[in-house]
């Protein structure tokens, strides 16, 4: 091979900084997620125990979707647990990039993600594939295993001290419990009624169960980001 370039070897050097960077923060996502696995299957195992008896019509389950999604089903509700395969980087006017913690190291601004969403178990059973599902939290992990929840309600509010805090079982646990108190509160409400008064031929003659309205827990309507 000839002399190598200057250019070549600011290749050599992102491969060794930010690929292998990257790796690392694949791999803390990924133990991370296996966790969240782990917890989700034992809640729900003490939530069938501790409700046996009341009503078996309720539904209390955990699926595993593939490597990288899982889902538990709580009566009505539906948390869908994803892991994104790839890594990202905060917005450089996070409040987040002007702490000394990011600022001293600014690899510790790549994180692995998390997301949880919510949707409601009719969705999915009558196949009403254009409902609506709101992401109500997703965790950031670093290199270090430092973790920041971006949510709704608690979950905005309770993990968002990325400089300090590590991910562990006790804070996943907690964040799982945050996660399901939160999207059993969040009921579903009407719509307008100007958003419901016309209703296409068309959509008549679908099958019912894959009819084209919308049914989600705030449609037509706004909230804010801690609603």
């Amino acid at each position: 091979m000839k002399k190598q370039s200057e250019d070549f070897q600011k290749i050599v050097k992102e491969v060794k900084d930010k690929a292998c960077l990257k790796q690392k923060i694949y791999r803390n996502t990924l133990k991370t997620f296996k966790q969240f696995k782990l917890i989700a299957q034992e809640m729900i195992t003490a939530l069938q125990s501790e409700t046996t008896g009341i009503d078996s019509n309720v539904p209390l389950e955990f699926e595993e979707k593939s490597a990288f999604e899982f889902e538990i089903k709580i009566g009505g509700d539906v948390l869908l647990i994803y892991m994104h395969t790839n890594v990202h980087g905060f917005q450089m006017n996070h409040p987040l990039m002007k702490t000394s913690y990011i600022q001293d190291d600014h690899s510790r601004n790549y994180c692995g993600l998390i997301n949880i969403y919510n949707f409601l178990a009719d969705s999915f059973k009558y196949n009403r594939i254009n409902d609506e599902g709101h992401l109500i939290g997703r965790i950031m992990i670093n290199k270090d295993q430092h973790f920041y929840v971006e949510g709704r309600r608690q979950l905005n509010f309770l993990f968002n001290d990325f400089v300090n805090q590590k991910i562990d079982m006790a804070a996943i646990q907690s964040i799982l419990e945050q996660a399901i108190i939160y999207s059993m509160s969040f009921d579903l409400t009407l719509p307008p009624y100007k958003l419901s008064q016309f209703i296409s031929v068309g959509e008549v003659l679908q099958d019912s169960s894959s009819m084209r309205i919308k049914t989600a827990k705030r449609l037509g309507f706004k909230f804010s980001f801690d609603d």
